[in-house]
C-alpha cells in the first residue's frame, strides 16, 4: 500500500535528526502562533489564495528567505567538515551524508534561492514599470509559485523521510542511474526540480506575454526599462531552456523507473547525452539568473550617479547577444570529455566571446559614474562590490574557456570559486542591492542604512576571504566534493581561512537581519523613515508606496525612456484625472491546491505509492477543471473606491 516507504525511511543519524525535528518544531510553532491570534482566515484570504502580483512577488520572497538560510548551514557544514576532516581525524560527517549535503547545497541555491529571488523581482516590478494593472494570467501566476513551493516542500521533506541525492547538483548518469544510486535520493532530486522547473516555464510564459502585450501607451519596445529589458530576455531564455530540462529529467525519471536506457552504457545509451543536454539547459540557466540583477544594476546606478544610463541601446543590444551566445557555450563545462581539438576551440572562441557584451554593460555602468554626482547609499554599494567580485569571476571565467587550462582546473575548487564569484557577487549582490533599493516601494519605508553598511562590508569582505582560498586550493590539486584530505598537503591554513571568511559572511547576514528589525521598529514608533525613496526614475515611484490593488488608477502614457521621471519634471498643465470602475482578478485557492496535489504526486511517484499518484492526478485535473468552467474569476473596485484610496493614499 505504501511502495517503498518503510519506518526505515525515518531513521536518521543524529545530526538528520536534529534538523527534521527542528523542521517539525518550527511548523508546530507557526500553527500554533497562527491558531493564538487566529490568523488563519487572514493567511487564507489575503495571501495563500491571492492572484495579486505583489503580494505572489513576496510570498515567493518568503520562500527563497528560507532556502537561503537551509543554503548557508548546508554550506557552514560543508565548510566545519573541510576544517575539521584532516590527516588522522575523518571530521563529523560520513561520507555518504556529506555527498547529499554537497548536493542539496547546489540544488538548492540555484533552484530554490536564485531562481525564487529573480522570481520574485520580475513579479513585483515588471507590471508597475510598464504601466500595467498586473500580469497577463493572474492564476497562472499564482499556480507558478505554489508549483515553485511544492518543489521547495519536496526538498525539505527528504531531510525527514529518506535522504536526498549525493550525485551533485546536476545528477550525472551513471552515477544518478538505479544501478549506482538505488534509493530515492535521485528521485527526490527529479521531482523536486521537475516541480519547480514547471512553474518557472509558466511563469517565462506568462511574463512573455505581459511585457508584449500590456505595456502603457507610449511605451515602445526601445523606452522600456532597462528591467523590463533584462526581464524580457532572461524570459526568452526560460521559454526555451526549461523545456530541455524537464525533458532530460524525465528520460532519467524513465531509466529509473521503467528501465529504459537513454543514459545507461549499455543497450545503446550514452550518458555523454545526458551531460550535453543538462548543460545545454545549464548554461543559458546562469544568465537567466544573471541577466535579471544586470536590469536591477542597470535602474540604480543611474539614480545615485545622478546621471540618465550611459548607452542604453548598447545596453539591449548586449543583453540580446548574451542571450543568443548562451546557447552556443554549454560544452566549455565538459572539455576534458574527448571531443576533439576543433569542437573545444569551437566553444573556447564562444565563451571568450559571450565576454564582449558583458564586459560592454560593466563599461557602461562605470561610464555612467564617470562624472556623475555620486551618492553611495547601500544599493550603492551592493553594485560596487559586485563590480569588483563579477569582474574576477568574469576574468578566470575567460581564463577557463582555453581548453589546456580547463583540463588542469577541472572539476577542482578553482572551478567552484569561479561559479560562486560569478553567482554571488553577481545574483546574490543583485537581489540584496535591488531588495534594499525597492524596499520603500514595497513596503512605503526605507531601510536603515547604517545596519545595511554593515551588511555589505562584512559579504564583501567575508566572500574574498570565503573563496579567494578556494582558487589557490583548485591550483594545488584540491578537488570540489573533498571531505578528508592529508596533512601532508598543506591545504589546512587555506581551508581555515576560508571557513573564517563564511563566519564574516554569517556576520552579514546577521546585519540583514538586524537591519530588518531595527527598521521595522523605527517604523513602528512613526519615525520619519520615508522621505524621498531614492529619487527614481521609473514608472513603479509614480504610484502609492505600497502600490494599492490596482496599481495605476489610471493607466500612465510614457514620452521618453525614464518615464516617471519625465513626467515629474515636465511643465505642462496636469488635468484632474477621471476615475473608472477597475475591473481586477479575483482571488482563487486552485493554485494552492494544485501546489498541494503536486507535492503529493510527486512524493507518491517517489515512494511508488501509485494510487496516492492517481489520485493527485485526478485532484489536480479537477481543480484545473473547476477553473476552466468557474464564471466568478473578476471583481472590481468602484469609482467610489478608487477615489478615496487615491485621496488618502501617502506618497512617499
Amino acid at each position: 500500500m505504501f511502495g517503498r516507504l518503510t519506518l526505515n525511511a525515518f531513521k536518521h543519524d543524529l545530526i538528520e535528526a536534529s534538523v527534521g525535528v527542528s523542521i517539525l518544531l518550527a511548523l508546530i510553532a507557526i500553527v500554533f502562533l497562527l491558531t493564538y491570534y487566529k490568523r488563519w482566515r487572514w493567511l487564507w484570504y489575503d495571501w495563500l489564495t491571492s492572484v495579486d502580483h505583489k503580494k505572489i512577488a513576496q510570498m515567493y520572497l518568503i520562500v527563497s528567505a528560507a532556502m537561503l538560510f537551509k543554503g548557508v548551514v548546508d554550506a557552514g557544514m560543508m565548510r566545519a567538515q573541510q576544517l575539521l576532516s584532516v590527516g588522522e581525524s575523518f571530521g563529523y560527517l560520513s561520507t555518504p551524508h556529506y555527498q547529499q549535503l554537497f548536493t542539496a547545497h547546489g540544488t538548492t541555491m540555484i533552484f530554490f534561492v536564485a531562481m525564487g529571488v529573480i522570481s520574485a523581482m520580475i513579479n513585483y516590478l515588471v507590471p508597475l514599470q510598464i504601466g500595467a494593472r498586473d500580469v497577463a494570467f493572474p492564476f497562472l501566476n499564482s499556480l507558478s509559485f505554489w508549483l515553485f513551493a511544492s518543489g521547495n516542500a519536496l526538498l525539505i521533506a527528504s531531510l525527514m523521510v529518506g535522504n536526498f541525492s549525493g550525485t551533485g547538483w546536476v545528477s550525472y548518469p551513471p552515477l544518478s542511474n538505479l544501478e549506482y544510486s538505488p534509493g530515492v535520493g535521485v528521485d527526490y532530486w527529479i521531482w523536486s526540480v521537475q516541480i519547480s522547473g514547471a512553474g518557472t516555464l509558466l511563469t517565462g510564459i506568462n511574463f512573455l506575454v505581459t511585457i508584449l502585450k500590456m505595456r502603457c501607451p507610449g511605451m515602445t519596445l526601445m523606452r522600456m526599462p532597462m528591467f523590463v529589458w533584462a526581464s524580457l530576455v532572461t524570459l526568452v531564455l526560460v521559454v526555451f531552456a526549461f523545456p530541455i530540462l524537464t525533458a532530460t529529467a524525465g528520460m532519467l525519471t524513465l531509466d529509473r523507473t521503467i528501465g529504459t536506457h537513454f543514459f545507461t552504457s549499455g543497450f545503446g545509451g550514452n550518458p555523454m547525452m545526458y551531460v550535453n543536454l543538462i548543460w545545454a539547459w545549464g548554461h543559458p540557466e546562469v544568465y537567466i539568473l544573471i541577466l535579471p540583477a544586470f536590469g536591477i544594476y542597470s535602474e540604480i546606478v543611474p539614480v545615485f550617479s545622478q546621471k540618465k544610463l550611459f548607452g542604453y541601446v548598447s545596453m539591449v543590444w548586449a543583453i540580446v547577444a548574451i542571450a543568443f551566445l548562451a546557447f552556443l557555450v554549454w560544452l566549455h563545462h565538459f572539455f576534458t570529455m574527448g571531443a576533439g581539438p576543433n569542437v573545444n576551440a569551437f566553444f573556447g572562441f564562444m565563451t571568450m566571446l559571450i565576454s564582449v557584451p558583458t564586459g560592454v554593460k560593466i563599461f557602461n555602468w562605470l561610464f555612467t559614474m564617470f562624472r556623475g554626482r555620486i551618492v553611495f547609499t547601500t544599493p550603492m554599494l551592493w553594485f560596487l562590490c559586485f563590480v569588483v567580485v563579477f569582474t574576477i569571476g568574469g576574468m578566470d571565467g575567460v581564463l577557463m574557456s582555453v581548453a589546456p587550462v580547463d583540463f588542469q582546473v577541472h572539476n577542482s575548487l578553482f572551478l567552484i570559486a569561479h561559479f560562486h564569484s560569478v553567482i554571488i557577487g553577481g545574483v546574490l549582490f543583485g537581489f540584496f542591492c535591488g531588495f534594499t533599493y525597492w524596499f520603500p516601494k514595497i513596503y512605503g519605508f526605507k531601510l536603515n542604512e547604517k545596519w545595511g553598511e554593515y551588511a555589505v562590508f562584512c559579504w564583501f569582505f567575508g566572500f574574498l576571504f570565503a573563496f579567494i582560498p578556494l582558487y589557490v586550493l583548485g591550483l594545488m590539486g584540491a578537488t570540489r566534493r573533498l571531505d578528508h584530505y592529508d596533512a601532508s598537503t598543506g591545504w589546512f591554513p587555506l581551508f581555515a581561512i576560508a571557513a573564517f571568511g563564511f563566519l564574516v559572511i554569517c556576520a552579514g547576514i546577521g546585519f540583514q537581519v538586524l537591519q530588518l528589525y531595527i527598521s521595522f521598529k523605527e517604523r513602528a514608533q512613526n519615525r520619519d523613515t520615508t522621505g524621498d525613496p531614492w529619487n527614481g526614475r521609473t514608472l513603479e515611484w509614480s504610484t502609492a508606496s505600497p502600490p494599492p490593488l490596482y496599481n495605476f488608477a489610471v493607466i500612465p502614457e510614457v514620452h521618453d525612456r525614464d518615464g516617471f521621471w519625465a513626467m515629474k519634471h515636465s511643465k505642462t498643465h496636469k488635468e484632474k484625472p477621471k476615475y473608472e470602475d477597475i475591473h481586477m482578478p479575483k482571488n482563487t485557492g486552485q493554485g494552492f491546491n494544485i501546489g498541494v496535489l503536486s507535492f503529493f504526486f510527486g512524493f507518491a511517484v517517489i515512494w511508488y505509492i501509485w494510487w496516492l499518484a492517481l489520485l493527485s492526478i485526478i485532484g489536480i485535473f479537477a481543480c484545473l477543471f473547476y477553473r476552466l468552467f468557474d464564471r466568478h474569476t473578476e471583481t472590481y473596485v468602484s469609482v467610489e473606491e478608487v477615489e478615496r484610496i487615491e485621496a488618502q493614499r501617502g506618497k512617499v
